[in-house]
């Protein structure tokens, strides 16, 4: 559904070029931890104390792609005493929370093709070790059936997927419709995006084309075409660190066409609600917290993040500016705010799911993923909401 395919480098232009997984070494320390001084214990029974509220020792967080600034409000959470599993891929290390040891560990765990692009639903259902997963709206819409799953906190406001396009190769357009008109190639990685699209007849059948593997390499070499990507990366990945091309893109958000998901909320099985309810009601406050912390200062998170697509070796590459660009960008380009209806950081607008589910839900009925759209009610939960977090307060 629309997860987030790999962006590379120019050098995946070339040919002779083999990406190769380096074997990983197993645990590797963290960021210098013998000389960072322990966080201070969190006051016994206070908010910050989750040791004491029926969390798990370790509260394993489930992304939904590769490490990057867009998940900055997890890797934020990691102490300085964390250790990487390049085999595994996974980091670990004290849960610290403004500036407290929780009493808790965490562990964040990439998604992608280091869990061979299986939804997160579907991975929380097949390891229950997993306490909250990175999951897109529109996923929860089509694993509620089999594997239902409930949100309890937003982290991202507004999704930053955009087509983009070159701006030499239509000029005097600035928008998905009119160049869509052309009756261009739409080059996406799912059938989502395209099927919303052509739900409004702005494309035909004829112009979807869903090989995006994420690479430069197709809109380089025909940059006619609309093709999809994020405005939290693309724009910068293109003009600054993709040599062949070395110059602006033009591009529009998806949301200005009706997508309108929740992007990469967490979620809990919807089973464990209950057995979670005492933790989540310390946990989602924290992570309302821990987002508006990182975008305002991303930099400490930015290093570990790069640190780990290293260790990872993948293939898939992300460096300091991209990191950089993405956080500056989540907020200038109101991606990240509070919910528009409440005010409230980190709280989901019942209306907008309503509207969600009635979007998506025929889309997914058509495509054969659903056989009925699910009650908008039970895809999310406020009751772990502190009405009193807030962006710019």
């Amino acid at each position: 559904m629309n997860r987030r395919p790999p962006v590379a480098v120019a050098a995946v232009l070339s040919a002779a070029l083999v990406l190769s997984a380096c074997g990983g070494g197993g645990d590797a320390g963290g960021g210098d931890a013998g000389a960072a001084p322990a966080a201070p214990a969190a006051e016994a029974g206070g908010p910050l104390d989750l040791a004491g509220a029926g969390c798990p020792a370790t509260v394993v967080m489930q992304q939904d792609w590769q490490p990057e600034a867009e998940h900055g409000a997890m890797y934020a959470l990691v102490g300085s005493d964390y250790t990487v599993d390049a085999d595994a891929k996974a980091v670990k290390g004290s849960l610290v929370a403004q500036g407290v040891d929780t009493g808790v560990d965490i562990e964040v765990r990439p998604g992608g093709p280091n869990v061979g692009f299986q939804p997160v639903p579907a991975l929380m259902y097949i390891d229950e070790a997993i306490t909250l997963g990175a999951v897109n709206t529109e996923d929860a819409i089509a694993g509620a059936a089999e594997q239902p799953t409930v949100a309890v906190v937003s982290q991202m406001t507004v999704s930053p997927q955009i087509l983009m396009w070159d701006p030499a190769s239509h000029p005097g357009l600035s928008t998905i419709k009119d160049i869509a008109a052309k009756g261009v190639p739409v080059v996406t990685s799912g059938d989502i995006i395209p099927a919303l699209l052509q739900s409004q007849g702005i494309i035909r059948p004829e112009q979807i084309d869903t090989s995006y593997e994420g690479t430069p390499a197709r809109f380089v070499s025909d940059p006619t075409i609309l093709q999809q990507g994020f405005a939290t990366a693309e724009s910068y990945i293109y003009e600054n660190e993709i040599s062949q091309w070395g110059r602006p893109i033009g591009q529009q958000n998806l949301a200005d066409y009706g997508y309108s998901i929740y992007p990469e909320p967490l979620a809990v099985r919807a089973d464990k609600l209950e057995e979670l309810r005492p933790c989540l009601e310390k946990l989602v406050p924290i992570m309302q917290q821990s987002q508006i912390d990182y975008l305002a200062a991303p930099g400490p998170t930015n290093t570990l993040i790069v640190e780990l697509v290293d260790a990872y070796q993948t293939g898939w590459t992300y460096s300091e500016g991209v990191a950089e660009f993405s956080a500056r960008t989540q907020v200038e380009g109101g991606f990240v705010k509070n919910d528009p209806a409440s005010g409230v950081f980190g709280q989901f607008d019942p209306a907008r799911m309503q509207t969600i589910v009635d979007t998506f839900g025929p889309i997914l009925q058509q495509q054969g993923a659903i056989q009925a759209n699910p009650d908008p009610t039970e895809l999310y939960t406020n009751d772990f909401i502190d009405p009193n977090i807030k962006m710019g307060s």
